[in-house]
């Protein structure tokens, strides 16, 4: 007997956001993939994350930003450098970035929230792979950038926990070398 599920989640591949193109995910399966997205493990219920979509022209409007903010960070950086930059959204359809913010309680510990936000990225990727787009779950120099942040009007307790690059497989990604088992397995026996 097979598992969809589970033969799903043991093929899951990440597409590289240059590999992606149209068409993208319709409103209707955005909205199923944020869906997803927010069905994650949220110890007392505190949603300590949101989203923010970049899509349409959205995403050349970004790509000024990150173009300045790259021009900012870096002394003197090439027009080769500047015009990636004003174009890194263009590579996918639709962009989310999952917006990590950290609620003050003494119930729930920071680590915690931050795992939460972790886990709707993965959630995110699942849903889209499901659907049968390609995806990648990008962190690069723009989301720890203090000018991109200010542009994203991110709050003092908000961090970005990463960028989701959803749209349609160019190419089928090749398969990458995964932990063994037992290099990562610990079986607790008790005190050493």
């Amino acid at each position: 007997m097979t598992n969809p599920i589970l033969d799903h989640l043991l093929s899951r591949r990440s597409v590289a956001a240059n590999n992606l193109g149209e068409p993208g995910p319709s409103e209707t399966e955005i909205q199923q993939i944020l869906t997803a997205a927010a069905r994650v493990p949220d110890h007392k219920k505190l949603a300590p994350w949101r989203f923010i979509l970049f899509q349409g022209e959205g995403r050349a409007v970004f790509g000024k930003v990150l173009a300045e903010a790259c021009a900012k960070a870096e002394d003197a950086p090439g027009e080769g450098r500047l015009a990636f930059e004003s174009q890194r959204f263009l590579r996918a359809p639709l962009v989310v970035a999952v917006v990590s913010h950290v609620v003050e309680t003494p119930a729930v510990p920071e680590w915690e929230q931050v795992l939460s936000a972790g886990a709707v990225c993965q959630n995110m990727l699942t849903a889209a792979t499901a659907l049968g787009f390609g995806a990648q779950w990008l962190t690069e120099w723009y989301a720890f950038d203090e000018t991109v942040r200010a542009a994203l009007a991110l709050a003092e307790n908000e961090r970005l926990a990463g960028f989701i690059y959803i749209g349609t497989k160019q190419a089928e990604p090749s398969e990458r070398p995964r932990p063994l088992l037992e290099d990562i397995v610990t079986v607790y026996r008790g005190p050493a």
